[in-house]
């Protein structure tokens, strides 16, 4: 299980902190997620056009493991096992009077036959997962001209997630697929 005492790589700060501004802090998870054809799954966020990775806010109480489990699975649907590697990037973004930090994980996916629980402002974004190749999903990403501040500011944050998370692809092996309490970790 990752915890906040877990050791996280140095994160890319985006945007600016001001002076004199009072942030907020909010910490989430971000999952690289592999199926078993070696795809990665990705959202779109069709009403302000960016692709980014699921993921969400930790909540109070809640460990990272269990977070990126949570979210991935509301927004795809899908139950994931978190590889062994822990968190493999990390970014401190400041915008909106809000300092996020977001963790990085890489997992497979062990079973997709559940529906995404997504909540109204996912949908009204026509948000959507769709699974392909990792240098597929960096075209996607890189091609994309999101149309709000958020949209560009998630566009730089998980370009640089899943950049850094494909640097640790080619020596972790994937899970089988089956029941995710049954696996260990490589």
């Amino acid at each position: 299980m990752m915890t906040a005492t877990s050791s996280f790589p140095d994160p890319k700060v985006i945007g600016t902190k001001k002076p004199g501004v009072s942030y907020t802090d909010r910490h989430s998870a971000r999952v690289v997620a592999f199926n078993a054809g070696g795809e990665v799954a990705i959202l779109y966020a069709k009403r302000e056009n960016y692709y980014k990775l699921p993921g969400g806010g930790i909540e109070p109480g809640e460990d990272h493991e269990t977070a990126a489990k949570r979210e991935f699975q509301e927004e795809t649907g899908g139950l994931i096992r978190l590889r062994g590697n822990g968190c493999v990037a990390a970014t401190e973004e400041f915008r909106f009077q809000q300092r996020q930090v977001s963790y990085c994980y890489c997992a497979d996916l062990v079973d997709d036959s559940g529906e995404p629980a997504l909540i109204e402002e996912e949908r009204e974004d026509g948000l959507g997962h769709l699974w392909m190749s990792v240098d597929e999903a960096k075209k996607a990403m890189a091609a994309a001209e999101p149309s709000s501040e958020f949209g560009r500011s998630v566009k730089e944050r998980d370009m640089y997630l899943l950049d850094q998370a494909s640097k640790y692809i080619a020596i972790q092996l994937p899970f089988t697929r089956g029941n995710p309490d049954d696996q260990q970790a490589p």
